[in-house]
């Protein structure tokens, strides 16, 4: 209730916090502030993550998972993606994170909520997803430190679905999209294969149908939320109508590798990959200056 009633009152001003300098970080500035969207009707919680100076900088909007729980929704926070997104300002991107709707300090309603297995409405969870990332890109677009022209679309699990379909909307200044684990509908009784996985396949049909940008879907092996054959499935989909987009299957990691993105150890395995696949399309993405390395 606490969580419902902080998103009513935001709903009449904007709240920009402290600028926070964490120890062993001092490259980097994080900032939280929260935006309105939906023509005023709502408010989101953003977190970002830049590096020091004026810019300009690329910007990645990263999306975060929904966890299976109601209480694990109220608690979800960027701060579970803070490593990952060090990995883009290190790089020299400012990483903008929203909440959607109905997670952690955002609050309010669960806007994306697709239903029930035996009717899982996939499309209309992924628009109402899409229309809160697409809030956050019109943000980080006129930023003062972000070249709106050079923008990236990311995510995670149920983020990596709402970046992707986002995307598909063709927003101005949109570079690429990097996608990870990305589905819907993880059923614990059947680790790796989805509930109504044809309705999710469906979704990536929509998605290929309008995706111009480069993508990249990336999974692994032992993901057990989404395994191999749905995601090869859903990539077929989305591969029929964009020809841009790439599928990595990346041997196992750990005891899930659904959470490959997120763990701090498997950044050794995904920015190769990102790193190259950014390559090919032109878009700067250099690896830090080792340490000691200047002058």
């Amino acid at each position: 209730m606490s969580l419902r009633l902080f998103a009513v009152v935001a709903l009449l001003c904007w709240i920009a916090g402290a600028l926070v300098e964490r120890p062993g970080a001092s490259r980097f500035v994080e900032e939280h502030v929260r935006i309105t969207a939906h023509s005023g009707r709502t408010t989101l919680a953003i977190s970002i993550l830049r590096p020091r100076g004026d810019g300009p900088y690329g910007a990645v909007v990263l999306n975060h998972g929904v966890p299976l729980t109601e209480r694990a929704r109220e608690a979800e926070s960027p701060a579970m993606l803070l490593h990952t997104a060090a990995a883009f300002a290190q790089r020299g991107y400012a990483v903008v994170m929203p909440l959607r709707r109905g997670f952690g300090a955002t609050g309010g309603e669960f806007a994306e909520d697709p239903g029930t297995c035996d009717d899982a409405a996939y499309s209309r969870g992924e628009r109402a997803a899409a229309a809160d990332v697409l809030a956050a890109y019109a943000f980080a677009r006129k930023l003062p430190y972000v070249d709106a022209s050079r923008i990236i679309l990311a995510g995670q699990s149920a983020g990596g679905v709402a970046a992707l379909y986002a995307a598909a909307q063709a927003p101005e200044g949109l570079l690429a999209v990097v996608s990870f684990a990305a589905g819907r509908g993880a059923d614990p009784a059947r680790p790796g294969v989805p509930c109504a996985g044809e309705r999710m396949a469906a979704v990536f049909e929509e998605v290929g149908r309008s995706l111009r940008a480069p993508a990249l879907l990336y999974y692994t092996e032992n993901d057990l939320l989404f395994g191999p054959q749905a995601s090869r499935a859903w990539f077929a989909r989305l591969k029929a109508g964009s020809a841009g987009a790439e599928y990595v299957l990346q041997p196992p990691f750990g005891a899930n590798g659904h959470f490959v993105f997120t763990d701090p150890a498997g950044a050794a395995l995904w920015l190769p990959v990102v790193e190259r696949f950014f390559a090919r399309h032109g878009i700067p993405f250099a690896p830090p200056e080792p340490a000691g390395a200047r002058a």
